[in-house]
């Protein structure tokens, strides 16, 4: 680390949790962030302002104007360009050292084992339900920890799943491939704009705590906020041995303890 980064990142090494070698640690790792939209927005930007050693960003959709009420990577100026460049002109902004990918795309399950095979840490901020089974299984085939998060209306949620852990759930284990979950779209559901922030900038900290080894990250619980009386429920989350993705056998049943009624009321659709 030369003087400029030692100064740039001084408050960071000023925390005991973090230091120089936790510090170290954020600029050696490679996070990849699926989704460019309200929830890859505070994700990138604090990823990036943090110094994290390189950063690869997949979207395949391109900045609307609706998407100025929250998504706040992106300008008017950049209405109509790929979200992936849009977010990168502004993330170098933040830090011209940054080392960025781009990838101006669906990630299909066949390129997410690619892309998540050579990452640190997986952020999910993507925005339907196939996609985070398909970013799910590939964290658990190559043991990569994934931080899932979702917000829509005034609901928000996240959770840590490190199949490294052999207590951690995987997302399917909570919410199963083959349930029938009714996707809520913020296109035609709404979402207030502050939640994204509040719900990616804590992805981009549980992350941050992964990838330095500060602090204890959130594996094995879902965090879920309600925004209208800014109140958080705390729910442990164990692993299901009959999980079709993690586990052993099948068929699947819920873990024990876990109220799936209240789950599949809260657990958003898209963060778009």
């Amino acid at each position: 680390m030369n003087d400029s980064e030692l100064l740039r990142y001084s408050r960071h090494i000023l925390l005991n949790e973090v230091g120089i070698e936790g510090q170290e640690r954020i600029m050696r790792g490679r996070a990849l962030v699926i989704g460019a939209g309200g929830l890859g927005s505070p994700v990138a930007l604090y990823l990036a302002s943090a110094g994290i050693g390189c950063l690869t960003l997949v979207d395949h959709d391109t900045v609307d104007l609706t998407n100025l009420q929250r998504q706040i990577i992106h300008t008017e100026a950049c209405v109509g360009q790929p979200k992936v460049e849009s977010a990168r002109q502004t993330l170098l902004t933040i830090n011209s050292e940054l080392k960025i990918e781009i990838l101006n795309e669906r990630a299909d399950a066949v390129r997410l084992l690619e892309m998540v095979a050579a990452a640190d840490v997986v952020l999910d901020c993507c925005d339907n339900f196939a996609t985070r089974h398909a970013v799910n299984a590939a964290c658990v085939r190559h043991q990569v920890p994934l931080v899932s998060g979702a917000a829509v209306r005034f609901d928000g949620q996240l959770a840590v799943y490190d199949s490294r852990r052999v207590e951690s759930p995987c997302y399917a284990c909570i919410f199963p491939p083959d349930a029938t979950l009714e996707e809520t779209r913020c296109a035609t559901m709404g979402v207030f704009s502050p939640l994204v922030g509040v719900i990616g900038s804590m992805q981009a900290a549980e992350a941050l705590k992964i990838l330095s080894g500060a602090g204890e990250p959130a594996v094995g619980r879902l965090l879920m906020l309600d925004g209208r009386s800014m109140s958080w429920t705390d729910i442990r989350l164990p692993r299901n041995p009959s999980c079709p993705v993690c586990g052993s056998t099948l068929p699947r049943s819920a873990p024990a303890g876990i109220d799936t009624e209240r789950l599949e009321a809260v657990e958003p659709g898209p963060k778009k």
